[in-house]
């Protein structure tokens, strides 16, 4: 018989919720090869690493891909053109975006390649909108309109999705946000990007720039031909429960980077955004493979140079790892009664085997010798009282975590 982990954990989380958790299906745009590589730590992929991140990205069942910004040169027109191919060649899910600035010469090259290979490419056509921003850069309300809605319409003439994206709109006047929300509407644009640029909102933010741009679009007539994106940094660490709370307060999309990475510390992670949402059962599994949600951030590592701390959720060197001996000896317990799901969860909230990981107990200072016991059997020693004892006296006297050959030196020393 196996145990219901589920009816063994009371769960707060859930206490006087009231109706589902999302109004609509979760929809995702991953930005880890455009905004991801704009960070001034990472190494920028090679077009075949960024190929296996699309697949990736397309098996996890990512609705949009950032392809990068072509207005920045010929470099990065190459890529996004062969990244283009790749969608159409290999019979991709995924559907392609590109950044590009408020101008036509930035719009121009995602035209050109969308005609060339075929494909629809969505423009995120992005200007500054923040008071800050505009006296710092000399400008005014007029010409932010006038930009904006000259490349809207740029961009509707050649019959592309256009996305209309307020840089630092967290920060942004009401009234100029009501004037540049307004001019792209009319102009042609389907699509708004909210976004957080420099990582400055709270929860009471996201509700009240929501409730006002909702309130714009019903005023407009505008609210089912319009869709919200939602578009965060990490600034102060809210970026993924940010995320989160824009999608239950009813926005469409929501951008992301594998490992979190981006502009100075980085963007909201796509990969606990869908570890999150799959523990609060909002993934269809069916639409989403996340048995390679691992992986994913792995080769986003790999590729960018940007190391995964041991302590990051899922996929941390330390994520299911412990040598306290309290923590180890619930493990062992549950492992001992034969329901793997149960030592998953009995000091995890995250079950491991669902991605490919598996608890590991370890040896320090902290553990006890239920520690000892359990390492020297999985690792194919009989845990005699001799041999016990003089491994558990060496991690008492240790100052840190041993690893498998200090622990083998004792065995045969």
């Amino acid at each position: 018989m196996t145990t219901d982990t589920a009816a063994l954990i009371y769960d707060w989380n859930e206490k006087d919720r009231r109706g589902p958790i999302l109004r609509k299906t979760p929809r995702f745009v991953d930005e880890t090869i455009r905004d991801g590589l704009q960070s001034p730590s990472v190494r920028d992929p090679s077009i075949e690493q960024k190929m296996e991140l699309l697949r990736l990205m397309d098996r996890l069942g990512i609705h949009v891909v950032n392809l990068g910004l072509p207005g920045a040169g010929k470099r990065a027109q190459d890529d996004v053109e062969r990244l283009a191919r790749c969608i159409v060649e290999e019979k991709l899910s995924i559907r392609p975006n590109c950044a590009a600035r408020t101008v036509e010469a930035d719009i121009a090259p995602i035209v050109d390649i969308s005609q060339k290979v075929g494909l629809p490419i969505e423009v995120t056509a992005f200007i500054g909108s923040s008071p800050i921003r505009a006296y710092a850069e000399d400008w005014n309300v007029d010409r932010l309109v006038k930009l904006s809605s000259d490349a809207i319409a740029f961009t509707v003439r050649n019959d592309l999705p256009a996305s209309f994206v307020t840089e630092d709109t967290t920060r942004s006047h009401p009234s100029t946000l009501d004037r540049l929300f307004r001019a792209s509407i009319e102009a042609g644009a389907t699509r708004l990007v909210l976004c957080d640029t420099c990582g400055h909102a709270t929860p009471d933010g996201v509700t009240n720039l929501l409730a006002f741009t909702k309130g714009l679009l019903r005023g407009m007539g505008a609210e089912d031909t319009v869709e919200l994106d939602w578009h965060g940094h990490n600034d102060r660490g809210h970026a993924l429960p940010l995320a989160l709370f824009a999608l239950e307060h009813g926005v469409d999309r929501v951008h992301g980077c594998g490992l979190g990475i981006g502009e100075r510390v980085g963007n909201t992670s796509m990969d606990l955004l869908l570890l999150n949402l799959y523990l609060l059962g909002q993934l269809d599994e069916g639409q989403h493979d996340l048995s390679c949600l691992v992986e994913y951030v792995n080769k986003v590592s790999e590729y960018t140079e940007v190391p995964i701390h041991p302590a990051y959720p899922l996929s941390g060197r330390d994520a299911f790892r412990t040598a306290t001996g309290v923590h180890a000896a619930a493990v062992i317990k549950a492992e001992k009664k034969g329901e793997l799901d149960l030592a998953d969860r009995v000091y995890s909230s995250v079950p491991a085997r669902v991605f490919g990981r598996q608890q590991e107990i370890e040896i320090g200072h902290y553990s006890g010798r239920s520690n000892v016991v359990h390492w020297l059997r999985t690792h194919g020693h009989e845990p005699s009282d001799a041999i016990v004892d003089k491994v558990f006296a060496f991690a008492k006297k240790s100052d840190h975590t041993l690893s498998q050959d200090e622990i083998e030196a004792v065995i045969e020393g």
